[in-house]
């Protein structure tokens, strides 16, 4: 394999990486916020309150998007990774 081949396939592969993980982040970037500006206004400093919200919205976010994350990698692996393991 050439390695032009190879970094264009690592490129892609860390692209789609971002692509798959960024509602998931964008969820804990959100409520993240929302609860930090809530603590804030309400004086109120408690670890679970930021933790639990948190982990419930990105695993919410998850779910939903469990099918696009999953058909964002099979066509990444159909389309580019089989082709160059075959040898097409």
């Amino acid at each position: 394999m050439d390695d032009l081949i190879f970094y264009d396939v690592l490129q892609q592969a860390l692209w789609v990486a971002v692509v798959i993980s960024m509602p998931v982040l964008m969820v804990a970037l959100i409520a993240g916020l929302v609860i930090g500006l809530f603590q804030a206004l309400t004086s109120v400093q408690e670890m679970t309150l930021t933790f639990v919200p948190k982990v419930a919205a990105m695993l919410a976010v998850f779910w939903i998007t469990m099918g696009f994350m999953t058909d964002t990698l099979v066509a990444f692996l159909t389309n580019r990774l089989i082709p160059l393991i075959v040898g097409v």
